[in-house]
C-alpha cells in the first residue's frame, strides 16, 4: 500500500482512495470540488487516545479541544458527545458551541483581546472557565462580574519564557508575545493581588502553552518545573492555591512521511511524571492537570479534495499542475511553508512517474500547495487528494479571488453526509449593499 496513506485509508479495487469505508472520487463528484473531508471515527479514537494516555493520573485531567482548529456545528455537536470540553477564542466561536448546545460549564474562553462584550456573554451563559490574559481584561471582568453580580473561575495565563521548537508564527510560551502575563517581570504575582482583591473571580490555577507541532517532550516539562515552582512560592506569600494546572496542546501530528510526531503516551507520562516530581519536591498538593489539543485531534482526520486543471513545464526547471483551491481553503503553506503529501484519488497505487509543484487557483505566485510531489501522470479532472488538512484549513479558509470557501462532509463507516454546505456566488450578495439602492432611499 502506498505509504503515504494514513491508518484510516484503504484502496479500493478500482484503485480509488477511500476514507473510512467511503470512495473519495464518488464524494468529489457528488459534492464538487474543493471539499473538506473529515473521518468522525478517527476523531473519536484520538479523543479516546487522550483519554487513555492520561488515566493513570491520580488527579482530575480534562480535555478541551481547541476548535480554532477547526470548528463547526456538526463537530461542536459531535465533542458534545464525547464529553470534552471546550476552548474558545471569540464571541463567534462562542456563539457557534451554544448553538450547538455544547454544556456551558464546559467551555474555556481564551484570548488576548477579549472584548467588554465577549466576557459579558461569557458570564452571562455561566461558562466555565475564563483564562484571563492581560491586566485590561481583568479589570473588564471585574466589571461584568460585578454588574451581573456573577462568579467566574479563571486560569492566569503565563508566557514562561520557554518556547517550542517549531516555526516563529506558532511559538507562543517565549517572553517576547502578545500573549499571557511575563514570569520573570513579576506581572503574574501582580496579578495575583488584583485578583484576590475581586470577590466575583476565582483563580483556579494556570495555564502555558508553548506552541505547535511540538515533537519533543522537553518543553513541557521545563514549563511544568517553572510554573510549579513559582505556584509553591505564590502559596505562601499569596494564599494562591494551584488547583488546575493547564499546558496547552501543540501536540504534533504527521504531515509528511518525514514527521515523526511521538505517541499521545509518550507526552502524557512526561507531563504527569514532571507534575508528580515537582509538586511533591515543592510540597504542594497535586493539581487537575488540564490539555487543550486542536490540532492532534482533528489534523489527520482532514482529507482535502481537489480537481486538476492546467499545467504548466518550465523546461529544466520545473512542471506546474494546478488544482482548484490553494490558499484560499489552506493558507498555511503560503503563511509559514508548511508542508502537506497527497496522492492521486483516482490512481493511488499507479507508479510514480514524475515530480511536479501543486499551485493554487489564487492569482499569487505563492499560492503553492505543495512543491515537490511525485505522481502518476496527472490529468486534467484527476482528484488529488492532500492528507491531514484537519487542522486551520476551513478555519483560516477566505472568500480571496472571490473564491466561495468549500463544503465540509463528514464520513463514518462507509456513510457520508454534509456537514457545511459549499459557499455560492450568491452567498457573497448577503452582506453587500449597492450604492445604486442607497441613492434611490
Amino acid at each position: 500500500m502506498n505509504s503515504r496513506l494514513l491508518s484510516n485509508m484503504s484502496v479500493n479495487e478500482d484503485n480509488q482512495l477511500e476514507i473510512s469505508g467511503v470512495n473519495t472520487v464518488e464524494l468529489a463528484n457528488k459534492y464538487g470540488t474543493p471539499l473538506y473531508v473529515y473521518d468522525i471515527a478517527l476523531i473519536r479514537q484520538k479523543i479516546e487516545a487522550f483519554r487513555e494516555a492520561f488515566a493513570r493520573y491520580e488527579k482530575r485531567t480534562q480535555i478541551a479541544y481547541a476548535s480554532k482548529a477547526f470548528s463547526s456545528l456538526a463537530l461542536y455537536e459531535l465533542l458534545a458527545e464525547e464529553d470534552v470540553s471546550l476552548d474558545v477564542v471569540s464571541g463567534g466561536e462562542l456563539f457557534l458551541a451554544l448553538q450547538a448546545k455544547f454544556p456551558a460549564d464546559r467551555i474555556h474562553f481564551h484570548g488576548n483581546n477579549k472584548s467588554f462584550n465577549e466576557l459579558k456573554e461569557a458570564v452571562e451563559n455561566k461558562i466555565g472557565c475564563v483564562v484571563v490574559d492581560n491586566f485590561v481584561e481583568i479589570d473588564m471582568l471585574n466589571e461584568v462580574t460585578s454588574q451581573l453580580e456573577s462568579q467566574m473561575d479563571v486560569l492566569l495565563r503565563v508566557t514562561p519564557g520557554i518556547g517550542a521548537h517549531t516555526h516563529e508564527y506558532i511559538t507562543t510560551g517565549q517572553e517576547d508575545s502578545k500573549f499571557g502575563f511575563d514570569l520573570g517581570s513579576g506581572q503574574v504575582e501582580e496579578a495575583i493581588v488584583k485578583l484576590n482583591e475581586m470577590p466575583n473571580i476565582n483563580v483556579i490555577g494556570l495555564h502555558a502553552h508553548i506552541g505547535s507541532q511540538i515533537f519533543e517532550v522537553n518543553g513541557y516539562e521545563a514549563v511544568i518545573e517553572k510554573l510549579i515552582d513559582k505556584a509553591a512560592d505564590w502559596q505562601e506569600r499569596y494564599g494562591f492555591h494551584l488547583n488546575v494546572l493547564n499546558v496547552g496542546g501543540g501536540f504534533g501530528i504527521r504531515y509528511t512521511e518525514e514527521d515523526s510526531p511521538l505517541p499521545l503516551k509518550a507526552y502524557a507520562e512526561a507531563i504527569i511524571q514532571a507534575v508528580k516530581k515537582h509538586a511533591s519536591k515543592k510540597h504542594i498538593d497535586l493539581p487537575d492537570i488540564w490539555i487543550e489539543p486542536g490540532r492532534s485531534i482533528v489534523g489527520e482526520a482532514g482529507t482535502s479534495l481537489y480537481t486538476v486543471g492546467t499545467e504548466k513545464t518550465v523546461p529544466g526547471i520545473r512542471k506546474y499542475v494546478s488544482v482548484d483551491g490553494g490558499m484560499a481553503d489552506n493558507i498555511r503553506p503560503a503563511l509559514y511553508k508548511a508542508q502537506y503529501t497527497g496522492v492521486l484519488a483516482d490512481q493511488v497505487e499507479a507508479s510514480a512517474v514524475e515530480t511536479v509543484s501543486i499551485a493554487g487557483k489564487a492569482c499569487e505566485s505563492g499560492d503553492m500547495l505543495i512543491w515537490d510531489l511525485i505522481l502518476p501522470q496527472p490529468e486534467q479532472n484527476s482528484i488529488l487528494a492532500v492528507f491531514s488538512t484537519g487542522a486551520y484549513g476551513y478555519s483560516m479558509a477566505s472568500n480571496y479571488n472571490r473564491l466561495p470557501r468549500p463544503a465540509i462532509v463528514f464520513v463514518d463507516k462507509g456513510q457520508d453526509w454534509l456537514a457545511v454546505r459549499r459557499e455560492t456566488y450568491q452567498d457573497f450578495l448577503n452582506l453587500e449593499i449597492s450604492r445604486h439602492d442607497q441613492f434611490e432611499k
